[in-house]
C-alpha cells in the first residue's frame, strides 16, 4: 500500500523533498448497508474511517500536517483535542520523532483516548477549561513560536483530509447524491466540500450533524460548543445545498446501536451522528448515501460498558451454556 501522500502527490501541497512521515493511513473501506438501507428507505454506504491506523479520520490530515512539520524544522507539536486529533498527533510525531503536547479539556475526554495518547508518548496536560480553551491556549503557543499547531486550524489538516471524498469518488465512479457526517469543529466538513470540488464529479448534498446539545452531549468527539469552522461550514452547505441537522444524544445512540447490532460496524457514539440524521434528513427513498463512520468504538468504551448487557455467569456445562444463551 502506498502511502496517502504518495498516492495523491499531486493534489497535496507536498515536493518531491518533503519527507513522508505515515502509518498507512487512507484507503478505507466504503462498506455497503444493507440492513440501515431497508430500515431507512435509502441506497446506504458507511466509509468506515475507523480502519485508520488511529482509529478515526484525522490520520489523513496528519500524515501531511506532520511531514510539512518535518520539512520546515518544526520542533515540537501541540494540539487541543477532545481525543482523536491528540491520539492521531501523538502516533505521528512519535513516527516523525517530534515532542507532542496535548491539552485536553478536563474531564471531557474518553479514556481511550487519552490512553493512545499515552503511550504513544505524548505529553497530556489536562486543561481547567473547555475545549475552547484549550485550543485558545494551543493557538497562543503556536502564535509564540514555540510549538506547531496540528488542529484542524492548520490548514494542511484539511489537505489530507479531503482525500477520503477523492477515494469515495474513484470507488463509486462519481459523487454520492449526499453524504452525512458528524459535525463537532467543522474542519472535516470542510474538507469534504473541498475534495468533492477537487475531484471535480458534482456535489453531493451535505448533511453536518450536531448534537442538540453541544456542551454536554454523550458523543464526547463533538462536544464543542464554538465550531471553530462554523463561518466556512455555512459556505459549504451552501455551496452543497446541504444543511445542519440536529439530533438527540438518544437518537445518536440509537444509531450507534443499529451500526453495530445490524452492520457489524463498531463505532464510537459521535460516529454515529450521521446515521442518526437521516431519519429526519427528508432525503427522497432510494437516495444513495454515504455516512462517514469517522471513529472506532474502541475510542469510547464507557459507552459500551454503559449501553450493552453484562455478561451471563454459567457453569462449563453444554446444557447449562445453550439455556443461557437462548
Amino acid at each position: 500500500m502506498r502511502a496517502l501522500v504518495e498516492r495523491y502527490r499531486d493534489r497535496l501541497p507536498v515536493s518531491s523533498s518533503t519527507p513522508v512521515v505515515t502509518l498507512g493511513e487512507g484507503d478505507t473501506p466504503l462498506l455497503e448497508a444493507p440492513r440501515l438501507s431497508k430500515r431507512l428507505g435509502l441506497e446506504l454506504l458507511l466509509k468506515w474511517e475507523g480502519a485508520n491506523p488511529t482509529g478515526s479520520f484525522k490520520d489523513r490530515g496528519m500524515t501531511v500536517a506532520l511531514s510539512k512539520a518535518l520539512e520546515d524544522g518544526a520542533e515540537a507539536v501541540i494540539c487541543a483535542s477532545t481525543g482523536n486529533t491528540a491520539a492521531s498527533a501523538a502516533a505521528y510525531a512519535a513516527r516523525a520523532g517530534l515532542p507532542a503536547v496535548v491539552l485536553q479539556p478536563e474531564g471531557a475526554v474518553a479514556r481511550g483516548k487519552l490512553a493512545q495518547a499515552r503511550a504513544l508518548g505524548a505529553r497530556v496536560l489536562s486543561v481547567q477549561g473547555s475545549f475552547d480553551d484549550a485550543l485558545s491556549a494551543a493557538r497562543q503557543l503556536a502564535v509564540n513560536g514555540t510549538h506547531t499547531l496540528v488542529n484542524s486550524l492548520n490548514p494542511l489538516r484539511l489537505e489530507g483530509q479531503k482525500t477520503a471524498a477523492f477515494e469515495i469518488v474513484e470507488e463509486l465512479g462519481g459523487s454520492p447524491a449526499a453524504l452525512a457526517l458528524p459535525y463537532g469543529g467543522g474542519g472535516n466538513t470542510r474538507a469534504y466540500v473541498r475534495g468533492f470540488v477537487e475531484a471535480d464529479a458534482g456535489l453531493p448534498v451535505i448533511l453536518a450533524a450536531q448534537s442538540s446539545d453541544r456542551d454536554r452531549t454523550l458523543a464526547s468527539a463533538i462536544r464543542i460548543s464554538a465550531p471553530a469552522h462554523a463561518s466556512e461550514v455555512g459556505e459549504g452547505l451552501a455551496q452543497t445545498s446541504g444543511r445542519i441537522v440536529t439530533v438527540s444524544d438518544e437518537a445518536i445512540l440509537e444509531a450507534w446501536r443499529l451500526l453495530a447490532l445490524e452492520e457489524g460496524v463498531f463505532c464510537e457514539p459521535a460516529s454515529a451522528a450521521g446515521v442518526a440524521a437521516l431519519a429526519s434528513a427528508g432525503l427522497e427513498p432510494g437516495t444513495r448515501v454515504v455516512c462517514v463512520i469517522t471513529g472506532h468504538g474502541l475510542k469510547d468504551l464507557e459507552t459500551a460498558e454503559r449501553e450493552t448487557p453484562e455478561p451471563a455467569v454459567v457453569a462449563p456445562d453444554p446444557d447449562a451454556i445453550a439455556a443461557a444463551a437462548r
